[in-house]
């Protein structure tokens, strides 16, 4: 898993040094809604809200390096006490009680209207470190790109070590462009 993290951010660093032309970055600060589609502990984490930063790091294509940094907090619950997937008790809390993720990857924008994204990396959850993917298709309200709109689909593998099962939510979120 390492591997894939200095590959990952090799290629993020490679696609930067290439033409070292001054380059324009936009950066979206986000407030987002999420609903949680599956996990062991879903009662106990229905939906969060969260901030985060989206940076599009602009170049002549219609592909752009992407980084992302989200946080958000899981406030809802029905104080149920789960046990763990083999029936043993956790030692402490089972639930999500806020997750931070910090992904990189690539988006496509095939007009100035909409784009699309996937990015990848460290999710943290309950004090573990956990890989996540996030496939997004974004839009601008306007020409001018000051708001934009996203739907995102979030999946992070192995919550739960016991049997290894993938905590899953679908985001909603509405940014505004910082600079």
């Amino acid at each position: 898993m390492r591997k894939f993290f200095v590959v990952l951010f090799t290629f993020f660093l490679v696609t930067q040094s290439f033409g070292q032309t001054q380059r324009k970055v936009s950066t979206f600060l986000l407030t987002q809604y999420n609903s949680t589609l599956y996990d062991y502990t879903k009662g106990n984490n229905p939906w969060g809200i969260g901030l985060g930063l989206q940076t599009f790091f602009n170049n002549k294509t219609k592909f752009k390096p992407t980084l992302e940094l989200t946080g958000d907090v899981y406030l809802e619950d029905d104080k149920v006490l789960r046990s763990n997937p083999d029936g043993s008790f956790p030692e402490n809390s089972n639930d999500v009680g806020g997750m931070v993720n910090l992904f990189v990857g690539s988006s496509f924008h095939p007009n100035q209207g909409i784009y699309l994204s996937f990015v990848a990396g460290p999710s943290f959850i309950s004090g573990q470190t956990l890989f996540g993917i996030k496939p997004s298709f974004g839009f601008y309200f306007s020409k001018k790109q000051r708001w934009t709109g996203k739907v995102s689909y979030i999946n992070v593998f192995n919550r739960t070590k016991i049997i290894n099962e993938d905590f899953g939510s679908l985001s909603l979120a509405i940014g505004l462009k910082l600079f």
